[in-house]
């Protein structure tokens, strides 16, 4: 199993919409990087949703529930994928970027590396730090 942080605004796609809806398919990714990533996803894999932009924390738990197929909102014969998730869990409290940067557990997670990314590898020993940090 591996382990991923998917980044969404909370104005456009909340966590609260997701676990209202029971899961979506991860659409509109439309950066190589995160594409690779997308289609590296296998079902299972457990993922991080953090809300970037106004909150700017790691909120929720997912699951990949279907690895990637094609995005239905891109062109027909584009490269573009979307895996499907589904909800697990809130954390009991979110956990902030500045928490993440705080904690030399995370010096080398790749959200504060390249920021910019959509779609993250985390590895295990961080994700498992970031599940500390939200359950204290």
């Amino acid at each position: 199993m591996k382990h991923w942080l998917v980044k969404s605004e909370p104005e456009a796609y909340s966590w609260t919409t997701f676990v209202h809806e029971d899961g979506t398919a991860w659409t509109g990714v439309r950066n190589y990087q995160a594409r690779n990533n997308l289609n590296l996803m296998q079902p299972g894999d457990q993922v991080l949703f953090y809300h970037s932009v106004s909150e700017k924390a790691v909120v929720g738990i997912a699951e990949v529930a279907a690895p990637a197929a094609p995005d239905a909102t891109a062109e027909a014969g584009s490269p573009w994928v979307a895996v499907a998730l589904r909800p697990v869990q809130p954390l009991p409290q979110p956990v902030s970027l500045a928490q993440l940067k705080a904690d030399d557990r995370l010096s080398e997670l790749a959200l504060l590396r390249q920021s910019r990314l959509s779609v993250l590898p985390v590895r295990p020993e961080e994700f498992d730090a970031i599940l500390a940090l939200g359950t204290k």
